[in-house]
């Protein structure tokens, strides 16, 4: 077998099975054995006439009812955990212990037919059953070890245990190692193609349930982006007409006012209005291209450095931010991109950065590009975040900010525009030292 396939069957896609082996499921499964095998018994002591070693047969029961009520208790006092990729240490923990308890029952059950006829008691196929269970709830190495434990009792069972006549087989000698030869090698094989299969499926299954759930997540994200997206186009048609009437109303204003004798003061205010009214407008257009409304966006054909100055034009305390010094020689680096919209991303980036830094600390924006991508990397000095914060930094409606400060909006618009792009939004944070935000782009040359 290449060693590639070896390779394969013991490190899957997937770390951790689904939630079954650390479960109630397990538990169900061994009260039911334990309530199998004494219906077994009894029906057997009162219908047929086989003479049983009851003592060990009913301990070895009563020990899997023992673990079985431990991890009872166990399971009772822990939370069931909602990871399935296997993040978290408490779902390692729990496929463990199902691991150990599955080890408990392979070797319960070879005990028990040890007592009971060995490989002449029919309940030996019961060996499969452990064997298709561990291959859909354990890992893949426990599995396979658990084929091999389950082989090699086999192995012994056949020339160690207590025989029962009623199920005991007279053959000649060579007749009877030919038979213990060949029972050796389908077992083996059965044993292996089972394991190998269900483990396979079962993997399979997990990698469909964990593509599901990111399916499901993507799809949700995609219905607050078409409410966002709603609601910006909505925001900026209402209030694009009352902001036009303001501007033309100010104009007249300045104008009259040119024309009489009214003091310096009112006709700065008069220009600091209109100045205003022209900000509201960009930033109702500005939220359009953030928001992903694909009708509000323009592509348009530039360069690397067009796209750095438009950004620095709408960006607040310029004078805190720190354009690294060799970006004109990306002038020549043309793209082909909706100017607008990735500005005002990197512009949220920008905002943030400001915002976790001191009034007085300044940021640092860096620019690098290949022929292939182009990266914008934005570095604060500010306190950190720790990793659950990174971790749902770009969800929507989640701030760390006061109340009032901002809505949670910005860095999810950002992701939006940026991933919609064929690009990707990376943050590394270290509390105490700062935070890094990378943007990095695909290059387009050519209209789409």
């Amino acid at each position: 077998m290449p060693w590639r396939a070896v390779t394969r069957l013991f490190r899957p896609r997937v770390i951790l099975r689904s939630p079954l082996g650390t479960s109630t499921w397990l538990l169900h499964l061994r009260w039911f054995a334990v309530v199998g095998q004494l219906a077994t018994i009894a029906i057997v002591g009162w219908l047929l006439p086989i003479e049983l070693p009851w003592q060990p047969l009913f301990a070895l029961i009563g020990f899997t009812a023992t673990t079985n009520f431990a991890y009872t208790i166990w399971l009772g006092t822990h939370e069931p955990s909602d990871r399935i990729n296997g993040d978290s240490d408490d779902a390692l923990y729990r496929t463990e212990l199902a691991s150990l308890l599955m080890t408990f029952d392979l070797l319960t059950l070879s005990a028990m037919l040890y007592y009971s006829g060995g490989v002449d008691n029919p309940f030996v196929f019961f060996f499969f059953v452990n064997l298709a269970v561990a291959g859909v709830v354990l890992r893949p190495v426990w599995a396979w070890s658990l084929t091999l434990l389950s082989i090699a009792c086999f192995a012994l069972l056949i020339h160690y245990r207590t025989p029962v006549a009623l199920l005991s087989i007279p053959l000649e000698p060579e007749a009877f190692r030919i038979r213990q030869q060949g029972m050796l090698i389908a077992f083996s094989t059965c044993a292996i193609v089972v394991t190998h299969f269900v483990s396979r499926i079962a993997e399979e299954l997990t990698v469909r349930q964990t593509q599901l759930r990111v399916a499901l997540q993507e799809r949700s994200r995609s219905q607050r982006l078409e409410a966002l997206t709603t609601l910006a186009a909505g925001a900026a048609h209402e209030l694009a007409s009352p902001l036009s009437t303001i501007a033309v109303v100010v104009r007249e204003l300045a104008r009259h006012a040119s024309e009489s004798e009214v003091p310096d003061v009112v006709q700065r205010d008069l220009q600091l209005i209109d100045s205003e009214v022209s900000h509201c407008k960009a930033i109702l257009s500005r939220m359009r291209n953030a928001a992903g409304d694909q009708a509000a966006e323009h592509w348009d054909q530039i360069t690397l450095v067009d796209l750095i100055d438009t950004v620095v034009e709408g960006i607040r305390d310029p004078h805190r931010v720190e354009i690294s010094d060799d970006v004109d020689r990306f002038a020549d680096y043309h793209l082909w991109i909706p100017m607008e919209a990735v500005a005002q991303a990197i512009r949220n980036l920008i905002g943030n950065a400001l915002d976790a830094s001191g009034p007085n600390e300044s940021i640092v924006v860096d620019v690098q590009a290949t022929d292939d991508d182009f990266t914008v990397t934005v570095t604060d000095r500010g306190v950190g975040m720790p990793e659950e914060v990174v971790q749902r930094a770009v969800e929507p409606f989640f701030t760390t900010k006061q109340p009032g400060s901002g809505m949670g909006l910005g860095l999810f618009l950002s992701r939006n525009v940026i991933t919609r792009l064929g690009g990707t939004l990376d943050f590394e944070s270290q509390l105490g030292v700062g935070t890094k935000a990378t943007i990095r782009l695909p290059r387009k040359r050519q209209p789409l």
